[in-house]
């Protein structure tokens, strides 16, 4: 079976990809436009190749793997009508997403903009409006693997742990779970609210003046998986009850520069930052290994998607 690639994940596992028996060849996603010679592979690795390439061009294409969590961008109806697995990059952001998650909480809770602010001006004053992480209750809207993995490291902090999905299931690690139509006590009791609810048509939106306005005052809000999660417009007019807010992701990307959200005083705005690490591509390879394994050994990829209509 062929492989096309659309990103280096090193030589070592490319070598491994090839010991399992595929044929792999690495095209970067800005050659796709000049080249023609790829169309018949069975597997094809990228993530914005579906702008560069013709899609009925491809003849075997049985499977798509993808180099991001979301998957807004691969045209549904090709997936669909020719009954191509899809899978994404399930876990591999995970931990990076975590870390930086409680980083945000606490620079909120500790002032870190006004503290650094007071350094670039060297002056030496005490700030006593920090508050404890300690006995807050975090939720999270959205239950999947980057919310489970953030929940874990919380646990240290000495937090209760809520969270909202689809139906309210219970999952590992939560002490309460929601369902989105019946979440207000969430929205009403949590001190953190967290955003990481994929892209789909039920949530574009979600988070609108009606959910603002059941949070309580001074509440902290962070949006860090999709950007359409959240009403920018009223986000702005509900600002000044926050704590802090932080945003790493926008409905519009870059943020542009005319956005009322730059001039809120309590809002922290990170460039779609928070999946960055030094281990990124070693986790990918490793799920990209994993999936290629098991579609050659048995006709599927060991994860995939079941429902893309369902956006996740």
């Amino acid at each position: 079976m062929k492989v096309i690639l659309n990103r280096d994940l090193g030589q070592k596992k490319i070598d491994m990809i090839r010991d399992l028996g595929y044929d792999v060849e690495l095209i970067l996603e800005k050659d796709l436009k000049s080249r023609d010679d790829y169309y018949d592979a069975d597997v094809w690795f990228t993530y914005q190749g579906f702008s560069k390439v013709d899609m009925d061009r491809w003849t075997n294409l049985k499977y798509i793997h993808t180099t991001s969590r979301g998957i807004d961008q691969v045209p549904k109806d090709f997936v669909v009508d020719r009954g191509c697995y899809l899978s994404c990059n399930t876990t591999g952001y995970s931990v990076p997403m975590a870390e930086s998650i409680i980083m945000y909480i606490l620079e909120v809770f500790k002032n870190t903009r006004t503290m650094f602010d007071k350094q670039d001006k060297r002056l030496w004053k005490m700030d006593s409006n920090w508050i404890e992480l300690a006995g807050k209750r975090v939720g999270f809207l959205g239950t999947g693997n980057i919310s489970y993995q953030t929940a874990k490291r919380l646990r240290a902090f000495d937090v209760e742990i809520w969270g909202v999905n689809t139906n309210g299931r219970s999952v590992e690690g939560f002490d309460r779970t929601f369902s989105l139509g019946e979440s207000d006590e969430f929205f009403k009791e949590c001190d953190v609210i967290i955003g990481l609810m994929p892209a789909t048509e039920k949530t574009s939106g979600l988070i609108d003046g009606s959910k603002f306005e059941l949070m309580k005052k001074g509440t902290t809000f962070l949006n860090i998986g999709r950007g359409n999660l959240v009403n920018h417009q009223d986000l702005v007019k509900y600002g000044p009850k926050f704590r802090g807010i932080v945003i790493d992701v926008a409905d519009c990307e870059p943020l542009p520069a005319d956005s009322p959200l730059w001039d809120l005083d309590n809002i922290i705005v990170s460039p779609h930052n928070s999946w960055v690490s030094e281990n990124n591509i070693e986790r990918l390879g490793d799920i990209v290994y994993e999936n290629l394994k098991s579609f050659i050994e048995t006709g599927r990829p060991k994860t995939w998607v079941e429902d893309i209509n369902r956006g996740y």
